[in-house]
């Protein structure tokens, strides 16, 4: 069994070292519950809605060798835990809406998100890194970011190249009518994704007002057989924890003669959607 959490956090934009603050509480009440793995949400130290780029450029720091990342790997060192959390990346001039994967033993990777959401696009470039998995000792891990679920390839994919476990730092925000308090639809459409593809997903969203905006909590931990844990509250910070199989997700086979992987008609669309890995 692996042990995962969701830690759905209100951070504040330019408030770096409050939102770090905040973080480490929330991996501290990780490891006290001897999690194996927590997700923070998207752009959790630095908050979401900049004003403009050079706002966001002043925010970013590097991967792995930037402040926040230090103080992660120093809470986590000789624990159990490993930490998918939202950063803005800066890689030289180019900044991206990342996420860093770190460990007991150190830093083990970078997603940066492939989709941008909106206003994302005036302050970010699209992610280079193509859909890496990550081999941990407890399983095999993928990431994206909020909008990236909205591509049924990504989870579709990362599945394909092997996946027990999809990590969402995100920020989903109010849009009246398919995300509200009364009808959010993201929970539902994550376990939809996560049935389909046999496969558990780690959603930690953000949640409260941000420069006129407000965000969506409901955070969640779903597996092939719909909710683990959730949906957090809409409009506080919130902690899920559960307890998973992760050799569930290499089980196909929903009936005697009906498996969603192998079933795939192969023949008439490509077997991997066309991907294409980014060259070394």
């Amino acid at each position: 069994m692996v042990r995962v959490a969701a830690a759905q956090l209100e951070p504040r934009v330019g408030d770096k070292t409050s939102n770090v603050q905040n973080a480490l509480v929330a991996l501290r009440r990780a490891i006290d519950a001897q999690v194996d793995l927590i997700v923070l949400p998207e752009l959790s130290n630095s908050g979401y809605l900049f004003y403009s780029r050079a706002e966001a450029f002043d925010l970013s720091e590097q991967i792995p060798d930037g402040p926040t990342c230090r103080v992660y790997l120093e809470a986590i060192e000789g624990t159990g835990l490993h930490v998918v959390a939202g950063i803005c990346e800066r890689d030289g001039n180019r900044l991206y809406n990342s996420a860093v994967l770190l460990g007991p033993g150190g830093y083990i990777g970078t997603y940066r998100k492939l989709h941008l959401w909106n206003r994302e696009k005036l302050f970010f470039e699209p992610g280079n890194l193509g859909l890496p998995l990550f081999h941990l000792p407890f399983g095999r891990v993928g990431i994206l970011i909020c909008y990236d679920a909205w591509f049924p390839e990504v989870v579709r994919i990362l599945k394909l190249q092997g996946a027990d476990i999809i990590c969402n730092p995100t920020c989903w925000d109010l849009m009246p009518g398919l995300v509200d308090e009364s009808n959010n639809l993201m929970p539902p459409m994550h376990m939809g994704q996560a049935h389909m593809n046999n496969v558990f997903m780690i959603c930690a969203d953000r949640c409260g007002l941000e420069r006129g905006c407000t965000f969506a909590g409901s955070s969640c931990i779903v597996g092939p057989t719909g909710y683990l844990a959730g949906p957090a509250s809409f409009s506080d910070e919130d902690y899920l924890i559960a307890d998973i199989n992760v050799s569930d997700a290499r089980r196909h086979h929903w009936s005697e003669l009906s498996d969603p992987i192998a079933d795939r008609r192969v023949d008439v669309y490509a077997a991997d959607l066309g991907y294409r890995p980014p060259a070394d």
